[in-house]
């Protein structure tokens, strides 16, 4: 498992360094060379090579790692050697030894060859053939089924890099050859974050294709819809469109057919949703291009014009290529969140067991269980409060959680644990929802699993039925918790500072970690008690 997690991770940092390399190549032969040497790097060999067709019967040699001198000289038959068999074929071939004895196997032209052993030749090929990457080691060299896949999967990304900076080349302004592509490119390879992502590739593609509005719409698989994400059009409601469902829109039956759908005049389709808004911003033809990445879906980009007009073969494969490009991008930022925020969550486990053993500390001195099955049943109901916000993160966004998905979690807990079966309580979740960071998610959990508890075990122990409310208000610079139920009144003595409850002792020292404070009394015949701590944006 190990060693499919570091291939995964270099895999991923080789195509990072293939997006770097485009970002800043000022020519085709700069990217070729560049990613020559970052293949080469990524698939532990000892030289890489890429050929490009440059006629009808022959391949030239663009970029090398080992002989450099040749490269716009050296000229193979399509056809000839284990590479331009390859090539001609149109099917990855892997030697894993005794590269001289293959049936294929030609020496450069007047050449002294360097004794190499094993091969993989590697056609690049989105649609139609652009050339072949040729990896070599002087030894044997074993070909699994996980380095095949990783092997074509980088040079797939390659050749959609170079197919993309074909088609911005030859669509971009003169200013800048490179178009669209390019200056979207040069931020993905250095920017992890998903929204300046989106943001950078409807400004620009507006800017580079003279639009009028561009946006992108990302696939929530939960709910099958999309979801507006970015946008580059001033007007306030156009930022504001809701979700769209997968089969109820255009984007839709882009996805769906995995092509681009052209309609002539938005403002005429039926099947088109926003047609006054539409009209109000002058919007006539569009465009919708899938976000696609090795058959999965991430979303769709949408491209409107001021006028009616056709959308030429070069526009269009321009736009594809930039669509591809922001999916396989996208999918980046996510990996490396995603690893950023795994090496987070080991200290952020670590921290939380230490909570734990506060915790079982404060049981076994507190002393004041009846028995053992008890105590560990409330151990068991803390350490389960924050395994319920880890759940929840995983759900998520992974280091953020919504305040009310952690209360009905620990209600629908104690709902079928702790409540007995001659008392009917009915719960009650309500108010505001927000998010919260993973510290502030774990503390809130452990506060209102107390709170609950204490409910439950207090305030229904003579009561057979009555309600137990937990309301949320988040405020300008506060949040607000009261958990409150109708049942055992509080004892007419009741004083918070001299009660031994260490259910509550617990909510009190949370309630001072989250610089805030606790008090529990009763209101209008309520046992109502209230957390109030101060708001923190979510990091």
């Amino acid at each position: 498992m190990a060693r499919v997690e570091q291939l995964s991770a270099a895999a991923g940092d080789a195509e990072q360094e293939l997006l770097a390399a485009l970002g800043h190549a000022q020519s085709e032969e700069e990217l070729l060379s560049e990613a020559a040497w970052a293949l080469k790097k990524a698939m532990e060999a000892e030289a890489c090579d890429i050929f490009t067709p440059c006629d009808p019967e022959n391949l030239v040699l663009r970029a090398s790692t080992c002989m450099p001198e040749l490269v716009n000289h050296l000229k193979l038959g399509i056809g000839m050697g284990v590479t331009g068999r390859a090539y001609a074929a149109g099917e990855p071939l892997f030697v894993g030894g005794a590269l001289s004895q293959h049936p294929d196997y030609v020496k450069y032209p007047g050449m002294d060859d360097q004794p190499w052993d094993s091969a993989a030749a590697i056609p690049m090929r989105p649609e139609e053939a652009m050339g072949i990457c040729l990896f070599r080691r002087t030894g044997p060299w074993r070909f699994t089924a996980g380095s095949k896949r990783r092997c074509l999967r980088l040079v797939l990304t390659l050749t959609e890099c170079l197919a993309g900076f074909r088609s911005a080349y030859r669509a971009g302004a003169q200013t800048n050859k490179l178009g669209a592509l390019s200056e979207v490119s040069k931020t993905i390879a250095t920017s992890p974050y998903v929204e300046e992502i989106l943001q950078l590739l409807v400004n620009l593609t507006a800017q580079q294709f003279n639009y009028k509005v561009c946006t992108v719409r990302l696939l929530d698989e939960r709910n099958n819809e999309l979801v507006l994400r970015a946008t580059q059009a001033p007007a306030k409601a156009y930022q504001r469109k809701r979700a769209i469902k997968l089969g109820e829109s255009i984007a839709g039956r882009a996805i769906a057919e995995n092509r681009p759908i052209i309609v002539p005049s938005v403002q005429n389709e039926d099947d088109y949703i926003g047609h006054d808004l539409a009209m109000e911003q002058g919007l006539k033809s569009m465009i919708c291009v899938p976000l696609m990445i090795q058959d999965k879906t991430v979303g769709v980009l949408s491209c409107y014009t001021g006028e009616e007009r056709e959308f030429n073969v070069d526009e269009i494969k321009a736009l594809e290529t930039l669509a591809k490009q922001a999916a396989v991008s996208i999918e980046h930022a996510k990996l490396q969140v995603r690893s950023t925020l795994m090496q987070e969550m080991h200290h952020r486990v670590k921290n939380n067991l230490q909570q734990v053993a506060s915790l079982l500390r404060l049981q076994i001195r507190s002393g004041r269980h009846v028995s053992v099955e008890e105590a560990l049943n409330d151990s068991l109901s803390r350490i389960l409060a924050i395994a319920a916000v880890h759940d929840l993160l995983s759900r998520e966004d992974l280091d953020h959680v919504g305040i009310k998905n952690v209360a009905e979690t620990l209600v629908l807990h104690h709902q079928h644990s702790y409540v007995l079966p001659d008392r009917s309580i009915r719960f009650d979740v309500r108010g505001d929802d927000f998010r919260l960071n993973m510290t502030q998610a774990t503390q809130v959990a452990l506060v209102l699993n107390e709170l609950i508890m204490n409910a439950i075990e207090h305030g229904f122990k003579h009561t057979p039925e009555g309600d137990i409310h937990i309301t949320v208000e988040h405020r300008e610079d506060e949040v607000a918790l009261w958990v409150s139920n109708n049942g055992d009144r509080l004892p007419e003595s009741f004083e918070l500072s001299s009660c031994s409850h260490l259910g509550l002792q617990i909510v009190e020292n949370l309630a001072r970690g989250l610089g805030g404070h606790f008090t529990l009394k009763d209101v209008f015949c309520w046992a109502v008690a209230e957390v109030i701590f101060p708001s923190i944006t979510p990091e």
